[in-house]
This record gives structure tokens, C-alpha cells and sequence, in this order.
């Protein structure tokens, strides 16, 4: 991660992207900085693009669709804990795997939880929480994010 976070050569930055993700396609960009777990969880579709400061925590893999775009500050978390306190205290951790669809554009600051699964042709409005999964043609926004209006 710190390799791809200070190379400025856009060429030898894609490469070690590449390298590290699960899959990556020929046509991606991704600003500086990005942070993630492992990175090898991490799956890109076609015409993917990340803007400033995206955090993909891939314990669990993370998979995007064609023509994915995430504004800046975006943060997908596949990583969660037990909700009762004393697994929790004891270091129990598991994950979910996060699936965003075709042609998806999640706005800047959005948050993305574990176990979600956003559909095709979905706009996640700048900010928004998304606790649930949503369907195709939607566009989402709010804390927790609902449905806005159908595309």
C-alpha cells in the first residue's frame, strides 16, 4: 500500500495495483491515497475509477462492476465485529463480502457496510450510509440511505 500511495508515475502505480488486486482490468485509475487490508480481496470491473482517499478494507472481498466511479473520501468496510461485547473484548472478527453492480457512482464521504450489495445503474448520494442492499436503478442517499427516486 505505501508502494502505490508514493509512486508518482501513473504507469508503475497501475502496475503494483495490478500486481496486488484480485482482478483488475485494463482501464482503472486510482487517486492517492488509497487504503486497504490486503488488496488481493479487492476485485475491479472495467472503467473503474477511485478518487482522493478511498479506504477498501478487503478482509472479505470487495467486488465492483463496468464503469464504477467513488467520489472522494468513499469508505467500503467488508470487516465487523460481534455485536456482544465479550467475543468482541476477545478479538473475534469476520467479514462480508460488499458487491457493487454496473455502471454504479458513489458519491463523496459515502460509507459502504459489510454485507451490502448495490445493483446496476445506482447513484449513492454524497454521504449516504448504506446499511442494506439496494436494487438496480436507484438513486440512494441519507443516514441510513433510502431509496431517493427510481432511474
Amino acid at each position: 500500500m505505501r508502494a502505490i500511495n508514493s509512486e508518482v508515475d501513473n504507469k508503475k502505480r497501475s502496475l503494483l495495483i495490478k500486481e496486488l488486486f484480485g482482478k483488475t482490468n485494463s482501464n482503472f485509475y486510482i487517486e492517492p491515497n488509497i487504503y486497504f487490508d490486503y488488496g488481493y480481496n479487492i476485485f475491479l470491473g472495467d472503467n473503474f475509477y477511485a478518487n482522493f482517499n478511498a479506504t477498501l478494507l478487503d478482509v472479505y472481498p470487495i467486488i465492483f462492476g463496468e464503469n464504477c466511479m467513488l467520489g472522494p473520501n468513499v469508505q467500503i468496510y467488508t470487516a465487523t465485529h460481534p455485536t456482544e461485547f465479550q467475543p468482541r473484548i476477545e478479538g473475534k472478527e469476520y467479514g462480508k463480502k460488499v458487491v457493487i453492480g454496473n455502471n454504479v457512482w458513489i458519491g463523496g464521504g459515502s460509507i459502504i457496510l459489510p454485507g451490502v450489495t448495490i445493483g446496476d445503474n445506482v447513484v449513492v448520494g454524497a454521504g449516504s450510509v448504506v446499511t442494506k442492499s439496494f436494487g438496480s436503478n436507484v438513486v440512494i442517499g441519507g443516514n441510513p440511505a433510502k431509496v431517493i427516486k427510481k432511474l
